[in-house]
């Protein structure tokens, strides 16, 4: 039986609140399916302010306005990510400085953060790799003392939370930074198909945010009666999804917690059933740091070679088992080799090159892993 890599999990109830929301005659967005993702947000994970987009890239590009990025400014991403996490703030003209990924894990290492700050960096943008939290003790305070601005792309990292060695408290990711980015596509732990969402953590950018994702209008304000008419305010564009979408998504926030309980259960039984080989050294099971928590995003294994992550995948392959490599490193892409500083990033590098991620869905069985796992273990 084959395997295959994602398959988008539907809870059964997309298509009736699809429905709803079109025959409620407001579906062009903002409207109450909008609403009450937004408000769920808010109050589950303790965001400041949510705002529903049409992609976690078009919630980059909303928070690169909102940070005021220009030519010239410069923002710290680690190369190892998806190209959108730069991309937002180059088409604002910024110059991208890039950080090597931590030993142990792929996420940003904050210890070697501060040394390429300089007086124009304007921004840190800390990924949250397989929904697994950056050090956001260390960033934060690098960022505070250094007054940059941090945007958190938590494109993964749905329900999923840092707890500070310092204080033991517990923030949801995305709340920590003054903005945070999430992806609701298809691969996603919750889904619309395509779909992303900007959070507003700093009180000093709520109106902003509102205005630039209605176009540069103060339209908001006018459906609420805060203003008597509406004009062009700002810079901005087209960034809410429709009602439809959110109506799609709606679905899934409902079976969150039965998603995610699914999904631990399935990426514990990899790793336990994965621990004997990793103890031997035959690769590496992902690292999930005592300050993160895990949402069962990604499984994934680092193996020791580029040669034998190949010879693993194609393994897998003969035996009706879809698994993939992921990122390659921003700072030797063919569009930005030529722009990057020429430092050496070997962690990045070495993730881009030994890191395979294996299928993680709903609906993949028990059973599915177990023959995954033996096919790795043979």
């Amino acid at each position: 039986m084959h395997i295959i890599f994602n398959k988008p999990y539907l809870t059964g109830k997309e298509s009736h609140y699809m429905y709803q929301a079109v025959y409620a005659g407001k579906i062009s967005g903002n409207g109450e399916f909008t609403k009450k993702c937004q408000e769920y947000f808010e109050r589950r994970y303790g965001f400041r302010k949510c705002l529903l987009t049409t992609s976690c890239t078009d919630a980059l590009e909303m928070a690169a306005m909102l940070c005021d990025v220009r030519p010239g400014d410069e923002v710290i991403v680690p190369s190892y990510t998806f190209v959108s996490s730069a991309l937002a703030f180059v088409r604002a003209g910024a110059k991208i400085v890039f950080a090597d990924s931590c030993a142990e894990n792929p996420d940003i290492d904050a210890d070697r953060i501060e040394e390429l700050v300089t007086p124009r960096t304007k921004v840190i943008v800390p990924v949250h790799y397989a929904g697994v939290a950056c050090d956001m003790d260390k960033i934060m305070e690098i960022a505070n003392r250094h007054n940059i601005l941090v945007v958190e792309d938590a494109a993964q990292a749905v329900d999923s939370y840092y707890v500070s060695p310092r204080t033991g408290g517990k923030k949801a990711l995305g709340s920590i930074g003054h903005f945070g980015c999430f992806s609701f596509h298809e691969t996603k732990n919750i889904i619309s198909g395509e779909g992303g969402m900007l959070t507003i953590n700093d009180e000093r950018f709520i109106r902003r945010a509102e205005i630039i994702w209605e176009k540069g209008t103060n339209r908001a304000e006018f459906f609420r009666g805060e203003v008597n008419k509406y004009g062009w305010v700002d810079i901005g564009s087209s960034f809410l999804p429709s009602e439809v979408v959110a109506a799609f998504l709606w679905a899934q926030i409902e079976h969150l917690d039965i998603i995610q309980e699914k999904r631990k259960m399935l990426w514990n039984r990899y790793y336990g059933l994965l621990a004997p080989a990793a103890a031997k050294g035959m690769f590496r099971l992902p690292d999930v740091p005592v300050y993160a928590t895990n949402n069962a995003h990604i499984f994934y294994l680092v193996c020791n070679s580029l040669e034998e992550r190949t010879a693993l995948i194609n393994k897998l392959k003969t035996n009706d088992i879809e698994s993939v490599f992921h990122y390659l490193c921003l700072h030797s892409s063919p569009y930005y080799h030529d722009k990057h500083d020429g430092r050496e990033l070997p962690n990045c590098d070495r993730f881009a090159d030994c890191l395979v991620r294996m299928p993680m869905f709903y609906e993949l069985g028990e059973d599915d892993v177990e023959r995954i796992c033996g096919v790795i273990m043979n």
